[in-house]
């Protein structure tokens, strides 16, 4: 009897099966932090209306704006009182149907989910874009650009720095400069709008030499140069200030990484065969670390979206987080909802991008109990 030969699987069929593994993986992730948001706007929406206690507010103001404006037109004036009062009537019962205030607010809400998760926001109910529009989703597209300007440049500036000093620190541990980082790393503790505040005191009043608040100059400057030149100018100041609160626990935390990694067997290996140390810092160090580094930096970045309010409304910077404190000061409800739809978008994609890159930098993952 002739020994039987392994049957080969056919070409093509691992990398087929890896991909549907991924993307099986995807979904789910996807799957789970849409619930998150859902979730979470729900809440959002619950807690903005004060579980339908804001309803009457609305009426008491929808009461008040109907007689204030049939009484100051001079062509009601001679009306008799009682004919004067339906009309006031009939306008609230106008504006309470075209509010849907009659219905349940249990189904209203039901409603207002569904149109927030699909990024219909509706209308604004006492503020406006700067070009006019009441429409939330104009409101809060036309401060997005600010925010992501800001926060991202801030973090990739973060990034790129600590990264770089964090590995020369790793090869001179023990030294001043690194004990002076390590004695700095509790300084990140305080968050950036408290060093913004300082930093506005220093630079703006007792040395003049950069802006206080604002995007750019009033009134902007023509030109594109120009124009660039002094949103630059305006930047500094906030751009400094995140930096400063997340720089040094940043570049403590990777050269912690780096040099727990530098005395692995294999580093020492690498060096006992002679190997360049740019090479060995680049294959051996800085590569098995990648996984830990990008999760510490989107986490960094999630707590930093969340402190994009109080930072904002210190140096009036025209994105989401002034934004959503103005809507909180006016008690507009679709615009602090909008708001808060929109942050917990960002949050989510930055989520589901960190388990992305997990999945793919780190070998010791498996996506749906496959080895990658």
């Amino acid at each position: 009897m002739s020994p039987t030969t392994p049957t080969q699987p056919p070409a093509g069929r691992g990398p087929m099966r890896d991909l549907r593994r991924l993307l099986i993986y995807t979904g789910k992730r996807l799957l789970a932090l849409f619930l998150t948001v859902v979730v979470g706007v729900y809440l959002t929406i619950v807690i903005a209306n004060m579980g339908g206690q804001v309803d009457e507010l609305r009426m008491v103001q929808i009461r008040s704006e109907a007689s204030e404006l049939v009484r100051a037109n001079p062509d009601f004036q001679d009306m008799p009182s009682e004919e004067r009062n339906q009309l006031i009537q009939r306008q609230v019962a106008m504006e309470v149907e075209r509010l849907r205030l009659d219905e349940p607010f249990i189904l209203r809400s039901i409603d207002y989910l569904r149109q927030a998760i699909t990024l219909n926001l509706g209308r604004a109910e006492q503020m406006h874009s700067d070009r006019g529009s009441r429409a939330v989703y104009d409101i809060i597209v036309e401060r997005l650009p600010a925010t992501l300007l800001l926060f991202g440049t801030a973090n990739l500036l973060v990034f790129f720095v600590s990264v770089f000093i964090a590995l020369s620190l790793s090869r001179r541990y023990g030294s001043p400069l690194d004990r002076s980082v390590i004695a700095l790393a509790p300084s990140s503790a305080a968050p950036g709008w408290f060093y913004g505040i300082f930093l506005i005191l220093l630079f703006a009043f007792v040395m003049p030499v950069l802006p206080a608040s604002g995007m750019v100059a009033a009134p902007p400057p023509d030109g594109t140069w120009a124009y660039a030149a002094s949103m630059l100018r305006h930047m500094m100041l906030p751009v400094t200030a995140m930096f400063l609160s997340q720089i040094f626990v940043s570049i403590y935390s990777w050269r912690t990484f780096f040099l727990v990694h530098s005395s692995e067997d294999y580093v020492e290996m690498a060096r006992a065969k002679g190997l360049p140390s740019n090479l060995i810092e680049r294959r051996y160090i800085l590569r098995p670390t990648l996984p830990p580094i990008i999760t510490s930096f989107l986490l960094m970045l999630i707590g930093l979206w969340s402190g994009a309010i109080i930072l904002e409304q210190v140096f009036d910077w025209p994105g989401l987080g002034l934004l959503l404190f103005q809507a909180i000061g006016h008690r507009d409800t679709p615009v602090i909802i909008g708001s808060v739809v929109i942050f917990a978008y960002l949050l989510a994609m930055t989520v589901f991008l960190l388990d992305i890159l997990y999945a793919l930098l780190d070998p010791r993952i498996r996506i749906e109990g496959g080895e990658r």
